[in-house]
This record gives structure tokens, C-alpha cells and sequence, in this order.
């Protein structure tokens, strides 16, 4: 069992940055890959990011501004996010799915944090 907290989210300036953090519970954090999805407003869960096996991906809409990584020492994961913009409003969720299935679909995932708030203003 892994139980994930989000934290970090808030209400920034168009432009700005924030950087989420997702702490995990649980010994066996480091057997599972790691993804970010987001929530927005009146819109469906869009994946984000994810960092399997060493290496990261992301959603277009996030490459260039966005940086996940991990440290398996704290049981934590993170999404550096700069240069937001208003459409990254939404509420942000980090996921924990087995190495053997895909980060990219948010039914695959077995473990969820309940999500933190981020509002960008214009």
C-alpha cells in the first residue's frame, strides 16, 4: 500500500513557478513509476508528466517549462513548473503505477493523492 500526499499548489501570476511535491508513504515507493496529471476546470484528467525507469515524459502542452523528478531517499516526487501560464490551472494529482503497466493512462494507475489547487492568473 502507498498513500500520497500532494502539496505546494497555490495561486501564481502568469509567468511565475511553483514547485509541487508528492511524499509517499510506504516501503516499496521506489518499485513504482511516478506521474502527474491535472485536472481543469470543467475538463477531463490530462496527463502531464511521469518518470519510469530513469527517464521522464511529458505532455506537450507542459515540455520546455515543466521538470519532474524524483528522490527515492524521501519517498517523494516533484513537478517543477515555470513560465505557468493560465491554462495550467487545474487541480494537479500524483500517481503511483506499476513499473509493468503505462504511465500515460490514468486507469492503469493503482495508488492517488487527493490533489492540490493550482490557479494561475493572467
Amino acid at each position: 500500500q502507498v498513500q500520497l500526499v500532494e502539496s505546494g499548489g497555490g495561486l501564481v501570476q502568469a509567468g511565475g513557478s511553483l514547485r509541487l511535491s508528492c511524499a509517499a508513504s510506504g516501503r516499496t515507493f521506489s518499485s513504482y513509476s511516478m506521474g502527474w496529471f491535472r485536472l481543469p476546470p470543467g475538463k477531463e484528467r490530462e496527463f502531464v508528466a511521469a518518470t519510469s525507469g530513469g527517464i521522464t515524459y511529458y505532455a506537450d502542452s507542459v515540455k520546455g517549462r515543466f521538470t519532474i523528478s524524483r528522490d527515492n531517499a524521501l519517498n517523494t516526487v516533484y513537478l517543477q513548473m515555470n513560465n505557468l501560464k493560465a491554462e495550467d490551472t487545474a487541480v494537479y494529482y500524483c500517481g503511483a503505477v506499476s513499473y509493468t503497466r503505462s504511465y500515460f493512462n490514468t486507469g492503469n494507475y493503482d495508488f492517488w493523492g487527493q490533489g492540490t489547487q493550482v490557479t494561475v492568473s493572467s
